[in-house]
């Protein structure tokens, strides 16, 4: 753009400096010389962007790095500045977007422009979200907004009086000392019990503020360790009040996940997590661009479930198990390779997945991508976690070592037997995961930042669909296997969901693994922690199904219609990177796209609600 087109938005406008705690009112004067939270003080024009690929593409390359500057800068997200610097930072992105003429982009960069302004939306959404969070546990820390406050002024290079910092430190250790004796009456008025029946805070609110004290106390070490020794001054004041305080920060923490929370001292297992509520998982929803309700969705499962359900029922009878399905699992279960065997299971299965694509011209897969993946094996730690594959261009393989107890090998030899690991090879290697990579990186690379779990998880989950359709399976057995992973996928969505909607506990959860899909019961406590330590967002587990189903649906309209050839379709979704399928969508139809984007596509159809 160039001329009267080119608009300039004055970028990042200047915020109030928090207060400058532990600050003489002349090394305020120094600090604002300093350094103010302000990135950059220029105006933005798309002028200034490299504009090979396309104008928003080129702010979206440039926006990622910004974004990552600024994260970097500013790393908690317990800080309430680094939550307004981000706020100031998207509002300013939207204005910059808003100054590209839609109607004048292509599709591919109307897409982008969509994409790019859903994503603004939902991280100001997810601002407001993570405050309301923050606000929820503060009764439980309320000494966390003044030390991180600290934090991020050191970050600010304002300069510390060493004697008003200890007089801080100390009485930040007395609020920390006078919380725990609050708590501690309340659970003893309330006979003891703890275990989140305190009246006044929630087990998983509490849990919330057992990992904040823990991140915070990590924050004042290195806070600590900046000054210690290089201002003899700060070290002669500082060290015994912030020993002090990080004492009783620990021991704080100590009372607050065994009493609010109910954990006790070296208990590794018991797992808590951290449900959304409705009103953030239907954001999500919106930004992932679902058109349905949470409890559509739930519906959507369960229908998918009893579908599964009546196939393990024609597997069963076909194996001479009759309608005992479970007993045809159970015999599934036992064929697994003798220990030290299942490299070369996996490596023969990954073959056989290359092969049977590439005879029927499904799709291209490069030589290269052929050739680089690798294997590792999956240590007894990461399996508590991780009970089976994980996958890309390495795929990390669960089996059992030597060290392992006789039941824990036994669940990880059942668990990882031949049939299930022939319906998920595939999944985590070619045309799954590392196919999924290799195209990636190679092609609209900026797209990653629009990264979706309903794209990357739902694009290995559609070939597990589509293979089944395509008869993959070689008996009564392989269908078996594939049925369990899909009723895994299925359950994963009415679990998770209904955990974050607070009417599932975690155990409730496994029960449900156990009971309904026929996990052995350490996988299936494995993969209800992995789904809510934190590591994964609250629609990640339904994203596996969910996604594989809208790419199915996608296939149907195009391809089983003869609009377009299987290795069409498939190397068109790969090679436009990651996004919402809707989007997805808009690329494979060539369907018009508006600049706010509303999602309306219903793949499965009206769903009546769960419960309705």
């Amino acid at each position: 753009m160039t001329g009267a087109g080119a608009r300039r938005f004055t970028a990042f406008p200047a915020l109030l400096l928090t207060a400058l705690l532990w600050s003489s009112p002349a090394d305020s004067r120094q600090a604002a010389a300093v350094r103010q939270p302000v990135a950059d003080a220029r105006s933005i024009s798309i002028d200034d962007f490299d504009l090979s690929g396309g104008r928003v593409a080129a702010m979206i390359r440039r926006y990622a790095e910004d974004a990552g500057s600024l994260d970097r800068f500013y790393p908690t997200t317990l800080s309430p500045l680094r939550r307004d610097r981000f706020r100031s930072f998207y509002r300013t992105w939207l204005g910059v977007l808003d100054s590209v003429p839609f109607p004048g982009l292509s599709l591919e960069e109307k897409v982008d422009a969509v994409l790019f302004r859903n994503t603004l939306g939902h991280e100001l959404a997810q601002l407001v979200i993570d405050s309301a969070r923050f606000d929820e546990m503060s009764p439980v820390v309320p000494f966390a907004r003044g030390l991180i406050t600290l934090v991020d002024n050191r970050r600010l290079l304002v300069p510390v009086d060493p004697e008003e910092a200890a007089g801080a430190l100390n009485d930040v250790k007395k609020t920390v000392e006078i919380t725990m004796a609050k708590f501690d009456s309340l659970v003893t008025a309330a006979g003891g019990r703890g275990a989140g029946r305190t009246p006044a805070v929630k087990k998983t609110v509490a849990n919330r503020a057992f990992l904040a004290i823990g991140e915070i106390r990590q924050l004042m070490k290195r806070w600590f360790a900046y000054y210690d020794g290089y201002d003899p001054d700060f070290s002669w004041w500082a060290e015994a009040p912030y020993g002090a305080l990080d004492s009783a920060l620990e021991r704080y923490g100590n009372f607050v996940r065994e009493k609010l929370v109910g954990i006790g001292a070296g208990d590794n297992t018991t797992i808590i997590g951290d449900p959304i509520g409705r009103e953030a998982l239907m954001t999500e929803l919106k930004y992932e661009m679902i058109p349905y309700m949470p409890e559509e969705l739930i519906a959507i499962a369960k229908k998918e479930m009893a579908w599964c359900e009546n196939e393990m029922l024609k597997a069963s009878r076909e194996m001479g198990f009759g309608d005992d399905w479970k007993k045809a699992l159970e015999k599934v279960k036992t064929d697994h390779v003798e220990p030290g065997k299942q490299p070369e299971l996996i490596a023969e299965l990954a073959r056989e997945a290359v092969e049977f694509i590439g005879q029927r011209d499904l799709l291209t897969i490069p030589a290269l991508a052929k050739e680089t993946w690798r294997m590792e094996m999956l240590s007894p730690e990461q399996q508590q976690v991780s009970p089976f594959f994980l996958g890309g261009e390495v795929i990390r393989v669960s089996y059992p070592t030597d060290g392992m107890s006789h039941e824990q090998k036994m669940m990880s030899m059942r668990g990882n037997n031949i049939h299930f690991a022939r319906a998920t090879v595939h999944h985590e290697l070619i045309p799954g995961h590392h196919l999924q990579g290799f195209m990636s990186s190679r092609y609209r690379p900026y797209r990653w930042h629009f990264g979706t779990p309903f794209w990357t998880e739902g694009w290995a989950l559609y070939w597990e669909l589509f293979l089944w359709d395509m008869d993959f399976s070689r008996s009564p057995g392989d269908r078996v296997g594939m049925l369990f992973w899909r009723m895994h996928r299925s359950a994963r969505i009415i679990f998770s969901l209904s955990f974050h909607l607070e009417k599932m506990t975690p155990q409730e959860c496994i029960d449900y693994l156990v009971d309904r899909v026929g996990h052995e019961r350490d996988n299936a406590t494995a993969e209800v922690r992995r789904s809510f330590k934190g590591d994964y967002g609250p629609l990640y587990q339904c994203a596996y199904l969910l996604g594989g189903l809208q790419i199915r649906a996608l296939h149907r309209d195009l391809v089983d219609t003869g609009k377009m050839s299987n290795r069409e379709f498939h190397d068109t979704i790969l090679r436009n990177n990651s996004m919402p399928i809707e989007m997805v969508r808009a690329i494979l139809t060539g369907d018009a796209v508006q600049p706010r984007h509303v999602p309306s596509w219903k793949f499965y159809g009206e769903v009546p609600p769960e419960g309705r």
